[in-house]
């Protein structure tokens, strides 16, 4: 493992001890709960609400883990009455960096600066009541994912995919489509051209051929998308989980998560390796992947989260997390794969894998947008499926699109930048 990684891995492993250190310096053990808000339901929490347990034995304090899909909705409504979480963990650094120039969020103290690994937790300007501008460090990732990748049954050939899709996901419904253009446009002109369009300097005119890219994607074979494209991106009208399993595609452009609905008979491949004209890495190609990740910040400052945040980004936590999960729904870390007892799967290792060897990574550039401008693109996408073949369609979702980036511009929200990092640099 290269000397950079392992810096980042030793110091979020030292965190443990500092940010003990910090919760020892305010005097008497603090009594009351910690709330921790996440986006994990339905059984995906159970791991990590074991994690925070055992961190509870270690400390004496108690945490409780209240899990919602309706994330932003529920902290907004929190933030408006005056009770937000202790600690809440969100998908977005758009939205975290909405609500650290709101002044809701609190920047990392030194202690814990380090747990700040990139391209997860870029540092955000925000301006200070005196009018000083000052650029600090807000969240820590706790669990990351690899995107740009293509899952299909270890059986079915490489060749000639018929893509499965399904855009619907509540109230963040399109954002399996905006990973598509994301990833195309990662692929296809780099993350330099990445950086600057996640980050508000490229007028949308410019992604036209992707979209259209895209489009012929979605036509293949003379298909014309309809209501099983706008379906949920994960459950299948019978109760099943997992695209793949619909019978009818063979293909599916997905996040490391996505591993949990299917068994040892899937394999993740990058999504270069689909795209014609792109080198791969075994071809010197730039190697580059999509990620994502659950960000921790502190909403309520005390010396108590503070410590939970740092025990939550250690070695010992991550180790814990990880023997408790189901072989196929072990978390990634940022930093490498950390020792468990129990063996991961063969997709698991495989992504893995894939992580390690990563030359270049960029964090989900819709999640980076200003949440307004996010929000758009997700109605553009789903707008988009109803006739890519649409030019005039096109014109207009692009110009709707430039038009709110020229707005947030104007309001100076896109605050974030350094969404792209080589993991493998010395």
């Amino acid at each position: 493992m290269r000397r950079r990684r392992g810096l980042r891995v030793l110091l979020a492993g030292c965190l443990i001890a500092v940010a003990s250190a910090v919760a020892g310096c305010g005097g008497p053990p603090e009594e009351r709960t910690l709330v921790v808000l996440g986006p994990w339901t339905d059984g995906e929490e159970k791991p990590f609400v074991e994690a925070l347990a055992a961190i509870g034995k270690q400390t004496g304090h108690r945490y409780v883990y209240k899990g919602t899909r309706s994330l932003r909705e529920t902290l907004v409504a929190q933030l408006q009455a005056g009770a937000p979480p202790d600690v809440a963990i969100l998908n977005s650094p758009g939205e975290l960096a909405e609500y650290a120039r709101a002044g809701d969020l609190h920047p990392l103290p030194e202690q814990v600066a380090g747990a700040a690994v990139p391209p997860w937790a870029p540092t955000v300007t925000v301006q200070a009541a005196g009018g000083e501008a000052r650029t600090r460090a807000y969240w820590a990732p706790i669990r990351v994912d690899l995107k740009s990748l293509v899952w299909s049954r270890t059986d079915v050939a490489e060749a000639e995919p018929v893509w499965c899709v399904g855009l619907g996901s509540g109230a963040t419904s399109g954002w399996p489509g905006t990973d598509w253009l994301e990833d195309l446009m990662l692929q296809r002109r780099g993350s330099a051209a990445y950086e600057d369009w996640a980050t508000g300097r490229t007028p949308w005119q410019r992604t036209r051929p992707l979209w259209q890219e895209w489009g012929r994607m979605l036509t293949a074979g003379g298909r014309t998308p309809g209501a099983q494209e706008l379906a949920d991106f994960e459950l299948l009208d019978d109760g099943r989980y997992g695209l793949l399993n619909r019978g009818d595609c063979t293909h599916e452009h997905q996040g490391s998560f996505i591993r949990r609905h299917y068994g040892s008979d899937v394999r993740p491949t990058p999504t270069a390796r689909y795209l014609d004209g792109v080198p791969t890495a075994a071809q010197g190609g730039g190697n580059a992947f999509e990620v994502s990740g659950d960000m921790a910040a502190v909403f309520r400052a005390s010396a108590t989260a503070w410590d939970l945040l740092g025990r939550l980004t250690s070695k010992e936590a991550r180790r814990s997390w990880a023997n408790e999960a189901l072989p196929g729904e072990r978390p990634f870390f940022p930093g490498g794969a950390t020792a468990a007892s129990v063996p991961a799967s063969r997709a698991t290792a495989e992504v893995q894998r894939l992580f390690d060897a990563a030359g270049r990574i960029c964090f989900d550039a819709s999640d980076a947008m200003p949440p307004t401008l996010r929000d758009a693109f997700h109605r553009a996408v789903l707008e988009f499926v109803g006739d890519p073949r649409d030019e005039a369609l096109l014109d207009r979702l692009l110009g709707q699109l430039e038009a709110e980036r020229l707005l947030q511009l104007q309001e100076k929200t896109f605050v974030l930048d350094d969404l792209c990092d080589n993991p493998l640099a010395e």
